[in-house]
C-alpha cells in the first residue's frame, strides 16, 4: 500500500508564500505523474499543477507564473511552492499519484489558508 503525506499548510497573509511536501513512501518513478489538487469549501476538487514521470510541468490557469510543481528524487518528495497567494488560493490541498501499475492515490491534505 502507497501513502503519500502533505504538509506545509497553513495560515498566511495574501501576497505571502507557502511550500507545500507530498512524501510517499514508495519511489516518485512508480507514478506517471503526481499532482496537486485543491478543494476550496463547497467547491469541487480542482487540479492545480502536475509533475510527469518525464519531468513534464502543467498548471491550472490559476497557478501559472504563481505556482511552481518540482520533485526532489532522492526524498520521494513533489513540492508546490506557492506565491503571490490570493484569498482564493484558499482550501485543503491535496496530492495524487498515478501509478504505473495502476490506481490512484491520494494523501489526507493540508489546509492552506489565506487571509486578505
Amino acid at each position: 500500500q502507497v501513502h503519500l503525506v502533505e504538509s506545509g499548510g497553513g495560515l498566511v497573509q495574501a501576497g505571502g508564500s507557502l511550500r507545500l511536501s507530498c512524501a510517499a513512501s514508495a519511489s516518485i518513478f512508480s507514478f506517471n505523474a503526481m499532482d496537486w489538487y485543491r478543494q476550496a469549501p463547497e467547491k469541487q476538487r480542482e487540479l492545480v499543477a502536475t509533475i510527469t514521470r518525464g519531468g513534464s510541468t502543467l498548471y491550472a490557469g490559476s497557478a501559472k507564473g504563481r505556482f511552481t510543481i518540482s520533485r526532489d528524487n532522492a526524498k520521494n518528495t513533489v513540492y508546490l511552492q506557492m506565491s503571490s497567494l490570493k484569498a482564493e488560493d484558499t482550501g485543503v490541498y491535496f496530492c495524487r499519484g498515478t501509478a504505473l501499475q495502476g490506481g490512484d492515490y491520494w494523501g489526507q491534505g493540508t489546509q492552506v489558508t489565506v487571509s486578505s
